[in-house]
């Protein structure tokens, strides 16, 4: 019976390893690809939902932080990619001593080792083996991770690692998509029911954000200036979210 069960656990941690590859390969993939021009700034679509996202951002850290606390605030962002979003927080006053980042891709993390300030810490591999000390952040931030994310049990694993970091207090601050794309099945939405799953005890604020892809990029090449109008009067066509989880 020891044996069974044994062999039953190893067989569910090589399940999961499997699937911890699979997110790697396909961010891999679209670096690779011609997509990856679709999140350049100078497109006009990805120019106009940056902006978009910025202006939440600020709202949110506006609410819930003042200006001293964000220069005393640590925080760590998972997946953190070649280091857009850390230099945006700076550029909101956080301090580089006081940011970390954790990527699985190391030519990302390449890339982000060049363009941060050295005093910001990166962590290569999974978010799930980093070791971070309990109850020491002020934020954990995390931007469209959990949708590349199809295995539940992974998903749980890391919003438990993320929780653990944060001290009572702390927020995690997370950005994604709530609805699947039919499109792309390397990804799925993350509903805002499964938030609470996610983080049990938290108190979430939502804010929807984002126009639907399909109809922002279209808009962007056809029509850029109808962008800020569609999203404005068409809520409904967000497909995003920012949330401020609160850890009590």
């Amino acid at each position: 019976m020891q044996n069974r069960d044994a062999a039953r656990a190893k067989s569910h941690e090589e399940q999961l390893d499997v699937e911890a590859r699979r997110v790697e390969q396909t961010y891999a993939r679209r670096d690779a690809s011609d997509k990856a021009a679709l999140y350049s700034r100078l497109d006009a679509y990805a120019d106009f939902s940056w902006r978009e996202r910025e202006r939440i951002l600020v709202k949110l850290l506006r609410n819930r932080l003042k200006l001293r606390q964000i220069t005393e605030a640590r925080c760590v962002e998972i997946g953190c990619g070649s280091g857009a979003n850390l230099m945006q927080l700076m550029s909101l006053g956080f301090l580089p001593q006081n940011l970390i980042g954790n990527e699985l891709l190391q030519d990302r993390v390449a890339t982000a080792r060049v363009r941060l300030p050295q005093a910001i810490e990166i962590y290569v591999g999974d978010a799930r083996e980093i070791k971070i000390s309990k109850e020491t952040q002020d934020i954990v931030y995390q931007s469209t991770v959990f949708s590349s994310i199809l295995d539940d049990e992974i998903q749980d694993q890391v919003a438990a690692h993320m929780w653990q970091w944060l001290k009572p207090g702390g927020a995690v601050l997370w950005y994604d998509f709530t609805y699947d794309n039919p499109r792309n099945k390397d990804v799925r939405g993350v509903p805002v029911k499964r938030l609470s799953t996610l983080f049990p005890g938290g108190k979430a604020e939502i804010l929807r954000v984002t126009l639907a892809p399909p109809i922002g990029r279209q808009l962007g090449r056809v029509a850029p200036w109808m962008l800020g109008p569609v999203s404005k009067c068409m809520p409904f066509l967000r497909t995003h979210i920012w949330a401020w989880i609160a850890k009590p």
